[in-house]
């Protein structure tokens, strides 16, 4: 059964997102709400990140600050029974069809005063495919308005290239807008209310500032692709054997891999530091986004 209009559809294809208001219920939220409150307690006392949990440079272990929760879907019971839900995959099986696979999960946090800018990039840049029908889910777990640093996309880019995102001869997993071109006043905030989905393409450009409001920010991502997209070599999409990668698929088949002529670039060598992208864009030189004090 299809959710979205011919005119969602054709707004993805076109302008590479799209936003769905009132996707989740209150329940839903408040079952998500409980569960980053649970993380945030753990990382009271910690003096460095986890496998679940990584930190803000200016977290203190009696002033816990959370910055992203790593691959939710593995530890919390409620977001992967979310991820596997219609509520996430029905809107994207209307986009890229009924076989899908699992790229990733993460649950970006940005707590109100302190939340970290992610630079400008694009997500295929760190994991190029055979086709493009690669795409990111975003749970809106707050209100995201201009002030709460929201994410921002440039409309249309995704039907362009793939941007340079090394530095120093090294993938950085960031873009430098002047030198390839971009106008922040073309950029387009991603705005909706607690419990919206947004969708973006994996070609898009996209970032976000830091929020310096009141409010918190935060968003669970659900990255995802057809299955008949298979990585490229030199992707920073890991699996230990076809076995593995097979345990990914959410719905569906998995198929042969199909070609389509698609701009790529591969993210070699490759970063010198960090595991997630707030490590990886400090080699970026010609920041976009004032950071966050410590």
């Amino acid at each position: 059964m299809e959710v979205l209009t011919a005119a969602q559809r054709r707004a993805y294809e076109t302008d590479g997102y799209v936003v769905l208001e009132g996707r989740l219920s209150q329940a839903e939220l408040a079952a998500l709400h409980a569960e980053v409150d649970r993380y945030v307690e753990k990382a009271r006392g910690l003096a460095e990140g986890t496998d679940e949990l990584d930190l803000e440079d200016s977290h203190r272990p009696d002033a816990p600050r959370v910055r992203r929760i790593k691959l939710p879907h593995t530890h919390s019971k409620v977001m992967a029974e979310l991820m596997r839900s219609d509520t996430i995959l029905a809107p994207v099986r209307d986009l890229i069809g009924p076989d899908l696979r699992l790229h990733t999960t993460k649950l970006n946090m940005k707590e109100a005063g302190h939340g970290a800018a992610v630079e400008w990039h694009q997500d295929f840049a760190f994991y190029p495919h055979t086709n493009d029908d690669v795409l990111a889910v975003g749970v809106l777990l707050d209100d995201m308005g201009m002030e709460n640093g929201p994410l921002m996309v440039f409309p249309g880019s995704h039907k362009g290239p793939i941007h340079d995102h090394h530095a120093d001869g090294h993938f950085v997993g960031a873009m430098d807008l002047a030198r390839d071109g971009y106008d922040i006043s073309g950029a387009v905030p991603l705005t909706g209310p607690a419990g919206s989905v947004s969708i973006h393409h994996g070609r898009i450009v996209h970032g976000s500032a830091v929020n310096r409001s009141t409010k918190a920010r935060r968003i669970l991502f659900y990255e995802m692709m057809a299955a008949d997209a298979w990585p490229i070599m030199g992707s920073l999409t890991k699996f230990s054997s076809l076995e593995d990668y097979d345990s990914r698929m959410l719905c569906g088949t998995s198929r042969q891999p199909r070609l389509a002529e698609i701009p790529v670039r591969i993210p070699l060598p490759a970063p010198p530091i960090g595991k997630t992208i707030y490590e990886i864009q400090k080699g970026l030189k010609a920041r976009a986004f004032e950071q966050v004090e410590s």
